[in-house]
């Protein structure tokens, strides 16, 4: 395979992540989920310090009682499975860079495998609550999660985009 035609297709993987908050009642299977565990691993951070750690939860009772939290979660109510993003510096800007870089490795992983995802939020108390469900410890909060499924039937929607025109400008 040349070059060039790698470089399309992994291209096309990235253009065609969308979010999907409608999950199919499928298990993930073992292989996949050693595949996004590995991603985690060797995703980028802040000064490479990995000071983060991530939960994986396929208990669909805590992914529900997670998703009734305030923010953007409610998708983690029917994922077979969330990773939870806990992160460890003391600086919450460092922390929103490397939680988006995990989270949206995280999906482009899952869609390697054909499996959905959508990153949600946390917000206000939701995100103390998160901690204290998933027993972390008081000093923790937790704000990104990623629900995990395979795309229940009609989920996949989307594709519209604005003219890259409008979306990107070079500057002289």
């Amino acid at each position: 395979m040349s070059t060039t035609t790698h470089a399309a297709e992994f291209v096309t993987l990235l253009k065609s992540l969308r979010a999907v908050r409608q999950f199919a009642d499928k298990p993930l299977p073992p292989d996949a989920v050693r595949d996004i565990h590995e991603v985690i691993r060797w995703s980028g951070n802040a000064s490479n310090r990995q000071a983060f750690q991530v939960l994986w939860v396929e208990n669909r009772s805590t992914l529900r009682r997670l998703s009734e939290l305030p923010g953007y979660a409610k998708h983690l109510a029917g994922a077979a499975a969330g990773a939870v993003i806990v992160s460890l510096l003391d600086s919450d800007e460092l922390n929103a860079f490397d939680e988006g870089r995990i989270s949206e490795r995280i999906g482009l992983a899952a869609l390697a495998h054909g499996i959905g995802s959508s990153i949600g939020m946390l917000t206000g108390d939701g995100r103390k609550e998160a901690a204290r469900l998933l027993g972390l410890p008081a000093a923790h909060a937790v704000r990104t999660t990623v629900s995990l499924g395979y795309p229940a039937e009609g989920a996949l929607r989307g594709g519209r985009r604005k003219p890259v025109e409008e979306l990107v400008k070079t500057l002289a």
